[in-house]
């Protein structure tokens, strides 16, 4: 596996400390974070929405957990203890419990989640605050701080 050396990134900005926290992450051959189980598509459905399904088939709304915690959105899995005691002859749908993880950017909130058909659907949408979106700043010229001076007298 390659190393990546962040120090330029660390020297040139401030705050990004996160983005290379989280390339580590990706970039890691941790087998627990490369998981695959459950399956899960990442949909963009309009300029600034998105939504996340995850492949949940044998699991009830109550096996189900689905929580945002610091910038990160956990769902999770577990069985309840009565499926289990069940006698299966042939057992190919796989119900391990389980935990997936998706970090989420600045201003991103989860605003519904669905179950339907086997299919959890996530809908997320990104509200930037009026402090962060760009604005137009008047530049005054000699006149208009004249003007502006004799209203404030």
């Amino acid at each position: 596996m390659r190393h990546f050396d962040f120090t330029p990134l660390y020297r040139a900005s401030v705050g990004f400390d996160q983005i290379a926290d989280m390339m580590d992450r990706v970039l890691s051959n941790d087998p627990a974070a490369q998981n695959s189980y459950p399956p899960y598509n990442i949909e963009k459905t309009a300029d600034d929405a998105y939504r996340i399904s995850v492949a949940v088939a044998g699991f009830s709304d109550q096996d189900l957990t689905v929580e945002v915690r610091e910038n990160a959105l956990i769902v999770s899995g577990q069985k309840s203890k009565e499926d289990q005691n069940k006698s299966y002859l042939h057992r190919g749908i796989a119900t391990r419990a389980f935990e997936r993880k998706f970090q989420l950017a600045d201003h991103v909130r989860v605003t519904s989640a669905s179950h339907i058909d086997g299919m959890l659907h996530i809908d997320l949408v990104r509200e930037l605050p009026e402090s962060v979106k760009p604005r137009r700043i008047d530049i005054a010229t000699p006149n208009t701080r004249a003007l502006a001076a004799d209203t404030v007298n």
